[in-house]
């Protein structure tokens, strides 16, 4: 009971309004950013020539632009005359703060908040300068064909590479503060004359209803805005290429963006999302096609390949030719795990296997091939601890994994491919396809921000025929109607 007190107290000390008197604001600021004990919050004192006045600035140090504060902020104030602050000051972003609770956020924000002597109204302006790297190539989405550049952690450089590919005046960045203690910004990031406004709506009340102390960026978001927790399967994509991000923004979709996050979210998504790749726009229509069935026969081998050599071996010997029967029978002989054991042996080594690689450090990286060879090749086929023929099985089953290149079906997929395993090693053919069933029904009762998961077949609507496979791009005439968007037809009719 103590602590909320406790915190209840320090939520109405920042609510107070800004006073008249500096030297009270300035004690009361002093006592909101602990100054002497925060290191890098700063606070300077002037005297302002154009009205004779006290006046002081505060900040934090280590995310503000020192050259700025002191070019466009002191020396202006020093030297120039003028009619007010925001005359003299050749900042492009000021703010007028007249409570604590605003300034303070304005601080953690990166910008510098200015004290006039008699003025209840403080001036927040935007000096942030937030370290971050350079535009570099995605790492996770590569492409041969199209822009290699991917999102940063700085807020400002992802807007901006989406504004380069996107000149439209009506793309709004609209803004909305979550978390209790730690004030963290989502851009929700639309185009105006486009978007559902009950789509928008919907994401704008699931934002403001995230009730936490603090979100920090957006793959943290993600899982908040998550109808389904506990789902195997994902309703939000998440991606780092600003040009695929573009390519959903002109269909009507809305993306969302954090600062300290290389990523975005797009919302409201359908289960084709998950196989589209920015390449696909920039292939000829053959090519693109080509690759998407690739992508989709490796969903299909990944997720029900070994699940059916095993429910086939097992239960139905009969289907499989009987030259090669005798030869997998004969692989088999000495091998003493049920093969229902034997695959789940391989299947958890290739899992090992990746995640290991995943997490090593770049210099051990040979070792883990070194392993990898020894677990999956002919070390343990000599062992007798699998047969060669599980080894292709797996082997194909993983390498198909990774043509899924979104991080969150990929893992809706090698997660399922366990429980269709074990379906296949209780019974055979029937209870994989019930299992397959069920699987497939639970997906399609899906929603995501209202739109059913298998739009535009399952319900139908007209779309950009762009879903399993595309037209030539010439041919596509519709937005996606399933969103609902105030202009369907697109512009570039032919």
């Amino acid at each position: 009971m103590a602590r909320f007190l406790k915190a209840g107290e320090s939520q109405n000390q920042k609510n107070l309004n800004c006073h008249t008197s500096l030297q009270q604001n300035i004690q009361k600021m002093k006592q909101l950013f602990s100054y002497g004990l925060n290191k890098d919050f700063s606070m300077r004192t002037l005297k302002l020539r154009f009205n004779q006045k006290e006046a002081c600035l505060f900040y934090y140090g280590s995310i503000v632009d020192g050259a700025i504060i002191n070019l466009n902020i002191i020396k202006p104030l020093l030297e120039n005359n003028g009619d007010s602050v925001g005359n003299i000051v050749s900042i492009e972003n000021i703010e007028e703060v007249t409570d604590f609770e605003t300034a303070n956020e304005n601080i953690n924000s990166g910008k510098a908040i200015l004290f006039v002597d008699g003025d209840k109204t403080a001036f927040a302006m935007d000096v942030a300068d937030f370290q971050h790297r350079a535009v570099s190539k995605s790492e996770n989405e590569s492409t041969i064909k199209g822009p290699q550049d991917a999102f940063t952690e700085s807020m400002n450089t992802n807007i901006s590479l989406i504004r380069k590919q996107l000149h439209n005046s009506q793309l709004i960045n609209e803004g909305i503060q979550i978390g209790e203690r730690s004030k963290n910004e989502v851009n929700l990031i639309y185009i105006k004359d486009l978007v559902n406004n009950d789509i928008l709506e919907n994401v704008r009340s699931r934002l403001k209803e995230i009730s936490t102390d603090s979100v920090r960026n957006i793959e943290v978001l993600e899982q908040y805005l998550e109808e389904r927790p506990y789902s195997l399967v994902p309703t939000i994509l998440y991606t780092e290429k600003p040009d695929k991000a573009t390519s959903y923004l002109e269909d009507g979709f809305i993306v969302l963006l954090m600062d300290s996050s290389s990523a975005c979210l797009v919302v409201p998504v359908t289960f084709w999302s998950f196989f589209h790749n920015p390449e696909d726009r920039y292939l000829r229509f053959f090519y693109a096609n080509f690759t998407r069935a690739l992508r989709l026969l490796c969903f299909y081998l990944t997720l029900m390949i070994s699940a059916s050599f095993v429910a086939i071996a097992n239960f139905h010997s009969e289907m499989i030719p009987p030259d090669l029967l005798l030869a997998i029978t004969a692989s088999r002989e000495r091998v003493p795990f049920p093969l229902i054991f034997e695959v789940l042996i391989m299947e958890i080594a290739f899992e090992l296997i990746r995640e290991a690689g995943l997490r090593i450090p770049n210099p051990l990286g040979p070792t883990i091939g070194i392993v990898g060879a020894l677990i999956l090749g002919q070390a343990a086929v000599e062992a007798n601890i699998i047969s060669p023929i599980i080894v292709i099985v797996v082997a194909l089953s993983g390498l198909s994994s990774f043509a899924l290149a979104d991080l969150n079906i990929n893992f809706t997929v090698r997660l399922m491919r366990f429980l269709f395993i074990i379906a296949a090693g209780v019974y055979g053919m029937l209870a994989l396809t019930g299992a397959f069933l069920l699987f497939f029904m639970y997906t399609a009762s899906i929603k995501s921000f209202g739109i059913p998961f298998f739009s535009p077949m399952s319900p139908h609507f007209i779309s950009s025929e762009d879903t399993v496979f595309r037209k030539p791009i010439k041919k596509e005439i519709f937005r996606p109607s399933f969103l609902r968007p105030k202009d369907l037809q697109k512009k570039a009719k032919s």
